[in-house]
């Protein structure tokens, strides 16, 4: 009997195919899995790109500092476990030259410069590459300074007064200058390398002589390798650091090292997170929407197979074996054409992915097949369940029973897997919930809504007295659920087209200002007061910039407990009290600074002093409001309470500081000053000009930091446009599945009315009134919903400013409109030009 109902259910498969039922529901599963792999595929080839590109910050994969020589035998085990191990050592030194200038002049002055010397091994770097300034051009290269020879930062060539082949001395040492360095990849690992870079080689480093006793020196351990093989080593080493109680040794990788860095790749993650959510939104809703279709088509044939004699298990057995054949195939074919969509894509990003992407896992593909079987579970399961309680006499009498209690339970199920979907693909249970919880407020907004328009047209039926007006307000009112599912399913539609259009761009514009291509890319230190006239008269040229001031402190106390080296068990607080703080003091909150706890000074006149402190310094030091910091300043003594805790935009590079006190508890305080400004790649001598005027400046540029944050950000917002591209055809698809629904419901009533006499003039009026104010509720719900989504992924997950634009709103009322409008001539054409006898058959 079992192998009968199978037979039975290919029979009806192929038969629905022929007749082309199956056809829209299979295009749906398609499209969605296709959408979802394709994404998927990509995403997780991106995300490995862009964690190995990232490491480039590093020139590791992990990077070990410390003030000490590290441990030799760590490099042993490091290479026996396959590793590759690359070192360097960095400090400040001087550096001085003859002051001779190639050619173009000499002086008997001799020239000195303080300068971060770097020696590094010959297989320097591990991730990225070094490049080198040639003829106007940066070039890529996989030297080092070759033995007797230096690379310096351009700035040198100017305060050294010296040119490629002259002389410079570092200690002992005399070195031919060789090339001009334009960036290195870890240059950005750390603000402590200020002045200058000199790259020596580090077979050279012994014959300077300049370490010695005292010295304040990093050594640096580089490894790269593996990602498991580098997490067991990672975990080796904490244990080492721990047991051994080792002080001052660092371990920094890609999640701990560079904020500015970590920011970006996290906003990163967060945006692919949100095209993966809306893919598996739109697919929910076209999967659903089709398997809906589906049913009400099937109806009548169903109840036929009853009266036949299948009872409610075989019409079960029946339609779920066609959906299972059907899932199968669709995922199949869906998860192929995503692989080669995905290949497609990064044939359409050309120069964007500069390297080879790492190859694509099975991960994504096994993702796209139960991705497409869940789907169909989870949406077509009520419907099929729907089919099962067809009634024998629907053959004779046009009803159907209300859904029973298990068909009810079914859509929990579907709603269950589609939370699931949501958990799945962003790999966040905070966001994937966040979203699920406001996806299923929408769509319950959207459809109160709705109903409440509904009723509210039923008093708008007489207003205008036009025949066209009335058919149409009383079509609305005669299915007002089917009217409501229809505007909801076309709000959701167009709520995504215009997420990934219009609000789309606005996160994009967002995120960009966050880290603007404007920012700034030199920081000026060690500004005395007398200088700072000057010095803002000279950057008035570029923009108005801020100067802060800067006041070196220690922190010694915390409510009156006097800290020691050991105070914390955490290593990072404890360096943070053994060195000294860059405190500030300024009457009004940088902008980029958002107060997350407390209040800010109201008053700035006020000497009792208060502290505004940053909230990630606040809880490595375990501070909280109304804490007591105490600070020794050039051996003043100055007691703050925290008032206030600050949340700082570290993508911003702007200046800031942990810990800002009101201006007039520090005014006899000891000071100088900063400021950050951008420089234009066309007056790139005007750093070296400053600092030739004012020789006790440091000007330190960050430029190869802000362009390596810049690359990245501009390569995660292409893939994420292009990505979009595909998440567009499911949204198309919800928009098509809304409007073809009803499709055969209006065929019928249309041939009756005309069978009453209403004129084809009066129908066609009618449907395109009724469409019109059907896509124009969609649009404005639509736009509604697009922009309260766009304002909380900007506030609460991306963090970052938010406006809302006025274009939304105009665009969704004309584009509901449009595409309702669209799909009524769709579903009018063919019956308003065949006789009424005709379409009442058919139907």
């Amino acid at each position: 009997m079992f192998s009968s109902i199978l037979s039975l259910s290919l029979k009806m498969t192929q038969r629905d195919w022929r007749a082309g039922e199956l056809r829209f529901l299979l295009v749906a599963l398609m499209v969605a899995v296709a959408s979802l792999s394709s994404v998927g595929f990509f995403v997780d080839r991106l995300r490995n790109g862009l964690n190995r590109d990232a490491h480039q910050v590093l020139a590791s994969d992990l990077l070990v500092s410390s003030a000490q020589q590290l441990n030799p035998e760590w490099k042993t085990k490091a290479r026996q476990a396959g590793l590759q191990v690359a070192e360097t050592v960095v400090f400040p030194s001087m550096a001085l030259s003859n002051g001779h200038s190639g050619g173009n002049g000499s002086s008997d002055t001799s020239m000195a410069k303080l300068v971060t010397l770097k020696a590094v091994t010959t297989n320097y770097p591990l991730r990225g590459k070094l490049k080198l300034n040639l003829a106007d051009k940066e070039v890529a290269t996989d030297e080092t300074p070759k033995l007797g020879t230096v690379w310096i930062d351009p700035a040198l060539f100017g305060s050294l007064k010296v040119a490629e082949g002259d002389q410079i001395t570092l200690g002992e040492q005399q070195f031919k200058v060789a090339a001009s360095i334009a960036s290195e990849p870890d240059r950005g690992s750390g603000f402590l390398s200020f002045s200058p870079r000199v790259m020596i080689a580090m077979d050279d480093l012994a014959a300077t002589k300049l370490i010695q006793d005292g010295s304040r020196v990093t050594y640096r351990l580089l490894l790269a390798g593996d990602k498991s093989t580098i997490k067991e080593f990672q975990t080796f080493l904490e244990q080492e650091i721990q047991t051994k109680s080792l002080k001052g040794v660092r371990l920094e990788t890609i999640e701990n090292g560079n904020e500015q860095m970590r920011t970006t790749l996290d906003r990163a993650e967060q945006f692919l997170s949100m095209v993966s959510m809306l893919s598996a939104m739109l697919a929910a809703v076209a999967v659903a929407m089709a398997a809906r279709r589906f049913m009400l088509r099937h109806i009548d044939a169903c109840a036929m197979l009853r009266c036949l004699g299948l009872t409610q298990n075989q019409v079960t057995v029946m339609y779920l074996f066609e959906f299972l054949v059907l899932g199968v195939l669709g995922s199949i074919a869906g998860v192929l054409l995503g692989f080669a969509g995905h290949y497609v894509l990064l044939e359409w990003l050309g120069k964007l992915v500069t390297n080879d992407l790492p190859a694509a896992s099975f991960l994504p593909a096994l993702q796209g097949l139960a991705i497409g079987i869940l789907l169909l579970i989870g949406f077509a399961m009520p419907p099929i369940l729907q089919l099962r309680n067809v009634p024998h006499n629907r053959v004779i009498r046009r009803e159907q029973d209300a859904p029973q209690a298990l068909t009810l339970v079914t859509y929990g199920l579907g709603l269950a897997v589609f939370i699931g979907l949501l958990l799945w693909q962003t790999g966040d249970i905070k966001v994937g919930l966040m979203v699920a919880v406001g996806f299923l407020v929408g769509m319950l907004s959207f459809a109160l809504i709705a109903r409440l328009c509904m009723m509210g047209l039923k008093r708008l039926r007489n207003v205008i007295n036009h025949s066209a007006w009335r058919f149409a307000i009383t079509a609305l009112q005669r299915r007002p659920g089917a009217t409501v599912v229809q505007v909801v399913a076309l709000s959701l539609g167009l709520m995504a087209l215009l997420l990934l259009t219009v609000v789309r761009s606005d996160l994009i514009a967002a995120w960009k200002q966050s880290t603007p291509a404007d920012a700034p890319n030199h920081f000026v230190i060690n500004i005395q007061p007398e200088q700072k006239s000057e010095i803002a008269k000279r950057l008035e040229n570029f923009a108005q910039p801020q100067i802060y001031p800067m006041i070196r402190g220690r922190l010694i106390e915390v409510n009156g407990s006097v800290l020691k080296p050991n105070s914390y068990q955490d290593e990072r607080a404890n360096s943070l009290v053994e060195r000294e703080f860059n405190l500030s003091t300024m009457k009004d909150l940088p902008h980029s600074n958002k107060v997350i706890a407390g209040e800010w000074y109201q008053d700035s006149t006020a000497t009792e002093p208060e502290a505004s402190v940053e909230e990630g310094l606040a809880k490595t030091l375990k501070l909280q409001l109304g804490d007591k910091m105490t600070f020794d300043i050039a051996g003043q003594k100055i007691t703050a309470k925290i008032t206030s805790l600050r949340k700082l935009d570290w993508g911003s590079m702007r200046v800031n500081f942990f810990v800002v006190i009101n201006p007039k508890a520090m005014q006899n305080m000891p000071q100088t000053f900063i400021t950050a400004f951008r420089v234009p790649d066309t007056n790139k001598q005007f750093a070296n000009q400053l600092t030739l005027d004012f020789p006790n400046l440091t000007v330190m540029d960050v430029g190869a930091i802000l362009k390596q944050l810049q690359d990245v950000l501009d390569q995660v917002i292409t893939a994420v446009e292009f990505l979009f591209l595909f998440t567009l055809v499911s949204g198309v698809l919800v928009l098509y599945a809304a409007l073809a629904g009803s499709q055969d419901l209006r065929m019928r009533e249309a041939a009756l009315l005309r069978a009453l006499g209403a004129t084809r003039q009066q129908l066609s009026q009618a449907q395109w009134i009724e469409f019109l104010l059907v896509g124009s509720a969609a649009g404005a719900l639509a736009a509604s919903g697009a922009s309260a989504i766009g304002w909380v992924l900007a506030t609460y997950s991306f963090k970052f400013a938010w406006s809302f634009s006025p274009l939304v709103w105009g665009a969704g009322i004309v584009v509901g409109a449009i595409c309702a409008l669209i799909g009524g001539w769709l579903g009018l054409r063919n019956v308003l030009n065949q006789p009424p006898l005709l379409s009442l058959r058919n139907s």
